[in-house]
């Protein structure tokens, strides 16, 4: 069965997009790799980040994120003090919040003389899109740039900060971007719930030009493959944020 959404589908922004994280990767690579050989390849780089600030992402993210019940907390044993001295208990206890390790992949493009990196395909996370992760992750696109590097980033999260943000970029639910080594400027594709996602290009070293990527089949393909549909309730609210009026119509008309 495949998505109602035309596009992105917001469902799949909870507890099921680490595993759409994964599967798209996988998906580019394959879609890419006959349009790359015999020059250049495409190799999944999956690394671990820690988010050290989970505590959003409990119930939509990470529903088993492991806290200290209070209730299973042995009450220290109170040395004896004077009498006369009150001591005021606190009012609230909170669990605390452990970091959760974060895998993640990433598509990189490398010649096949040298292995050298050539291009990068970013999914973002979660964990790029707040605080502390986001300013590493803007540190690692700097590098890149700095090395030379295409950067193509797929924002297909509603929540957080977008690392390409711009006050020229009009308001949206979803982005992508793509900052082409030593170009001045990033080419940025804002995308609402309506819009079927874009077929970009992804560049190569001169003279080899670009190649194409095709968003919209990539998603549709591992939707289908995965079988997503067995395990979201459409009848349910999507995860967070809420939906803008725009959005929430466009729910209505795809689910309808």
């Amino acid at each position: 069965m495949p998505s109602p959404f035309p596009g992105m589908d917001p469902y799949l922004e909870g507890y099921l997009w680490p595993d759409v994280h994964s599967a798209l990767a996988s998906k580019i690579r394959q879609q890419l790799v006959p349009q790359l050989r015999p020059r250049y390849t495409a190799r999944l780089e999956v690394y671990v980040t820690e988010d050290n600030a989970p505590e959003g992402e409990i119930g939509i993210l990470y529903p088993d994120v492991q806290v200290l019940d209070n209730q299973q907390i042995a009450k220290p044993v109170q040395p004896e003090l004077d009498s006369r001295i009150a001591i005021l208990p606190a009012p609230v206890t909170v669990p605390v919040v452990h970091p959760v390790a974060v895998r993640l992949t990433r598509v990189e493009i490398r010649d096949t003389a040298q292995n050298k990196l050539i291009a990068c395909i970013e999914i973002l996370s979660p964990v790029n899109k707040r605080e502390p992760g986001i300013t590493d992750y803007r540190r690692k696109r700097q590098q890149l740039y700095q090395a030379g590097i295409h950067l193509l980033e797929l924002d297909l999260l509603r929540r957080g900060t977008r690392p390409f943000a711009h006050p020229q970029l009009p308001e949206s639910s979803y982005g992508i971007a793509l900052t082409r080594a030593g170009s001045r400027c990033t080419e940025v594709w804002p995308l609402q719930l309506a819009d079927p996602l874009p077929t970009v290009p992804l560049p190569l070293r001169e003279p080899d030009g670009e190649v194409a990527l095709d968003l919209d089949a990539a998603l549709r393909a591992i939707y289908d493959e995965a079988a997503y549909d067995l395990s979201i309730d459409y009848g349910e609210a999507p995860p967070p944020p809420k939906l803008s009026d725009a959005e929430m119509l466009c729910m209505k008309k795809s689910l309808l």
